[in-house]
């Protein structure tokens, strides 16, 4: 054996069963079993990290070899943890009937329902993974239903693998031949109650050619069937050696049906069995004296000179050793020690421990970089123009023109999308679930009847992420976050052409126009054209066709009209409302038209719609942005009337109430706002307390960056109307998490294009390329549950990797220019 995994296994490396993380444990492996329930997303089952990489999950039992997002998942019962007999038994059934042609990511399951348990089993340097089924499976569904288990593919192009007396290479693309199967489709089964499915035609794309939904008949052939199977023979740390007793394992490309796939390696379940049906026998490679390497982890982009620095590094918490974390100047001959002190313990964190090492005395100008014994960080920057270019300015030049919609886009040679969605939106049909999660009830809400032509919607608005919808929270959420920065930092950059008459956009091509003013602009066209069009607004406009919502590539050619839908829906109606009365003042100078119309609408809808209930704290919202937009004494005295309720939920409506209580001018009302605001201090302090990061953390399964960017977003506001209650820290705080000091292995900056080492491959239009878009954020490190932080470079992980509108990119922008506005002084 290779001297780095040691001459033989020891008893150290025998996996034991952890009841305080709840999966098996050696050294530095772990075996995980039915922690994550998001298979679709690639999280859940029996999960392998190897060596601080996860390279293989999803084991389970489908209903197909290669599966996709659309297809079927199992309903996951009780999960026993028996530390006695070293065993993790998961009682788990299909169908799901939750998800049978309804809700998002319908499914379809077949006619087939039973009940199986998967019993996962530490048995010396192994782990025994045994599949119990209630029945047998009936003749029509062998050799569909199979045991799989996913590789990850981004670690796996150009390795080798090993099958008995076999060999072969991991491919860069899917290669057939092609294998023809009968499809579950054929077999649909009736867990719903008719009145909730969705449209099954609408869903298959009447069975008519490629239908991701529908996807099963036609799969890569095996690349290799045996008995014994090896991942990476030729790396210790990642090597992994699967066993059957039973059925044979078979090798395929789950990338041929399904362009988000993973390699699988798969067993049929044999007809007749039930006990035993399926036996593997899982033995990672163990390493016997590895700990996780240091990551230093800093912001990607720098620091203003003024500002607190502090790196954060991130240990095995088995490591026990300790260095001097060294602070290096990088001049013209070379690095140049500056400061080295001992780290600050913090403690442990998800499975890591952790320092903290303070440089915030070095002000000097220059390039820096931290060491940590061997262990790095990027080389970054403390300067006063730090801010200046090229970090919250990306995505105003590249990401907001990109993803906008009914335009063409170009970039000099480069044509981002043609013009798209020209012939926008017919009414969608009454009493339909789409397929992503849009419902239209019996009615249209309007005078449209399903599949008229709906005027004014074919301008404005931006797609989202790779999916190309607009949703209404989305679209003004977008202009809202562009309009209060413009508001509170005076914002002027003009970097694009937008031409709405030609419908022409031309990046790094100026037109003597404010950009910020022009993307807000182009957001409210969409949202206040639509309103004026239907006397309501929409719920959003998506892609009728199945095949067409997951293209990827040029929008300009998705086919069908895409349907736009209403809704019934108080909070968010007010909470819109709210977002068109700050767009009105944003653009009274620009576009004074535009901005009657957009305040008109925030009035209407103020006036018409309920407020109570779930809808209060948006009715609050939009009397705060009217009454700052008009100064009008209703929606004063609206928000005087509900001074108790505002108190009572302060942390919830603190930071936009912030600014209209300084323009109220009340001293009652002020009291009572202050008197609330220290116990919601504490509560940030509570929370940011729980992380090493000084921010609060607590992912479920998506990565939580978009939500730390909003909340120091948010809590500007609450700082620049209270600064002698809050302080700036954690907007700094927010900020240097998106740029790299975040939890995991991979410390990048999460913005495309932003900082030393940042995102680029992301979840957006040009995602197969693997590519991204620059100014794009990413919803960042995920959780794989329950303690370990991931971050993939691989473009389909959408939970880690998507960008999105309505927030993200806008929030991040926003607080990199709040962070230049307080380290440069200004007010």
């Amino acid at each position: 054996m290779e001297k780095v995994s040691g001459s033989t296994p020891s008893a150290k490396q025998a996996f034991k069963l952890n009841h305080a993380s709840g999966y098996f444990q050696s050294l530095g492996v772990d075996v995980m079993a039915f922690d994550d329930i998001y298979p679709e997303g690639h999280q859940s089952g029996v999960s392998i990290i190897m060596h601080g990489n996860r390279v293989a999950t999803n084991g389970d039992i489908r209903l197909e070899q290669t599966p996709g997002q659309w297809q079927p998942v199992p309903q996951q019962g009780k999960r026993e943890l028996d530390e006695a007999a070293n065993t993790i038994t998961t009682s788990l059934s299909f169908p799901d009937s939750s998800r049978h042609l309804k809700g998002f990511n319908p499914m379809i399951y077949p006619d087939f329902e039973f009940n199986y348990k998967v019993i996962v089993k530490g048995e010396g340097t192994s782990v025994t993974v045994t599949v119990d089924l209630d029945r047998p499976i009936p003749d029509k569904f062998v050799g569909k239903i199979c045991f799989n288990l996913e590789l990850f593919p981004g670690a796996l192009f150009g390795k080798p693998w090993i099958m008995d007396n076999r060999s072969g290479i991991f491919p860069e693309q899917p290669n057939g031949p092609v294998l023809s199967l009968p499809s579950n489709y054929s077999h649909t089964g009736n867990f719903s109650e008719p009145d909730a499915n969705a449209d099954l035609k609408l869903l298959s794309g009447d069975n008519k050619g490629y239908n991701p939904i529908i996807a099963d008949d036609l799969i890569a052939e095996p690349y290799a069937v045996g008995r014994r199977f090896t991942v990476r023979p030729d790396d210790p740390y990642n090597r992994f050696t699967i066993e059957s007793k039973g059925t044979e394992l078979k090798l395929y490309d789950g990338r041929m049906n399904h362009n988000n796939g993973w390699f699988v390696i798969s067993s049929e379940v044999p007809a007749g069995a039930t006990h035993n049906a399926i036996q593997w026998v899982i033995t990672p490679n163990v390493v016997e004296h590895w700990i996780s390497p240091a990551i230093v982890q800093t912001s990607q982009v720098g620091y203003h000179p003024s500002q607190s620095k502090t790196a954060i590094i991130e240990l095995d918490k088995r490591d026990s050793k300790r260095e001097k974390p060294v602070l290096f100047k990088i001049t013209e001959t070379g690095e140049k020690q500056v400061l080295s002190t001992e780290g600050q313990e913090w403690g442990q964190f998800l499975r890591y421990h952790y320092l903290k090492f303070d440089f915030t005395d070095i002000r000097e100008e220059g390039l820096y970089k931290v060491r940590y014994g061997s262990s790095e960080s990027a080389i970054f920057r403390i300067a006063s123009d730090v801010y200046d270019r090229g970090v919250w300015q990306p995505v105003l030049e590249y990401f907001l023109p990109v993803q906008m919609c009914h335009m063409r886009v170009s970039e000099k040679y480069r044509v981002w999308h043609g013009h798209c969605h020209h012939d926008d939106a017919r009414m969608a049909p009454v009493n339909l679930n789409h397929f992503d999660g849009y419902v239209q009830g019996p009615s249209t809400l309007t005078n449209y009847k399903p599949g008229d032509i709906v005027p004014r919607l074919n301008t404005g608005g931006w797609h989202d992420a790779g999916d190309f919808d607009l949703r209404v929270e989305s679209q003004s959420g977008e202009f809202y976050t562009l309009a209060l920065a413009y508001e509170a930092f005076d914002v002027y950059y003009d970097a694009t052409t937008i031409d709405q008459d030609q419908r022409i956009v031309e990046i790094h091509q100026p037109d003597g126009k404010n950009d910020i003013l022009q993307q807000i602009e182009h957001g409210v066209l969409s949202v206040v054209g639509a309103y004026n069009a239907l006397g309501r607004l929409y719920r959003g406009i998506i892609e009728s066709d199945l095949r067409q919502y997951v293209h990827l590539g040029d929008s300009a050619s998705m086919a069908p009209d895409r349907w736009v839908f209403t809704e019934d829906n108080p909070p968010r109606e007010l909470l819109t409302a709210a977002h068109l009365a700050a767009a009105a003042r944003a653009l009274k100078d620009f576009n004074p038209t535009l901005s009657n119309q957009t305040l008109q609408a925030a009035c209407e809808i103020f006036k018409v719609t309920d407020g109570t209930g779930l809808a209060r704290t948006a009715k609050i919202h939009a009397a705060a942005e009217l009454f700052l937009t008009t100064g009008e004494q209703e929606y004063k005295d609206f928000l005087l009337s509900e001074a108790d309720f505002i108190v009572e939920s302060i942390d919830k409506v603190g930071w936009f109430i912030a600014r209209a209580e300084n323009a109220m001018n009340d001293a009652g009302f002020t009291t009572k706002i202050r008197d609330a605001l220290p116990a919601l201090k504490e509560q940030f302090a509570r929370q940011s307390a729980e992380t090493p990061y000084g921010i609060p953390y607590r992912p479920h399964i998506w990565g939580a960056g978009w939500g730390i960017q909003r909340l120091g977003y948010e809590y500007y506001f609450l700082h620049r109307a209270y600064p002698d209650i809050f302080d700036s820290e954690l907007i700094f705080n927010a900020l240097n998490f998106v740029l790299g000091c975040h939890p995991g292995s991979n410390n990048m900056s999460f913005a495309s294009g932003v900082g030393a080492n940042s995102a680029t491959v992301g979840y957006g239009l040009n995602r197969a390329d693997w590519s991204y878009i620059p100014g794009g954020v990413i919803s960042g490190t995920a959780l794989i549950r329950p303690n370990f932080p991931e971050l993939l470079v691989f473009p389909y992980l959408w939970q880690q990797v998507e960008y999105v509108m309505g927030g993200g990119s806008t929030h991040f922008m926003f607080i990199a220019l709040a962070a230049q506005q307080l380290t440069n002084g200004k007010k």
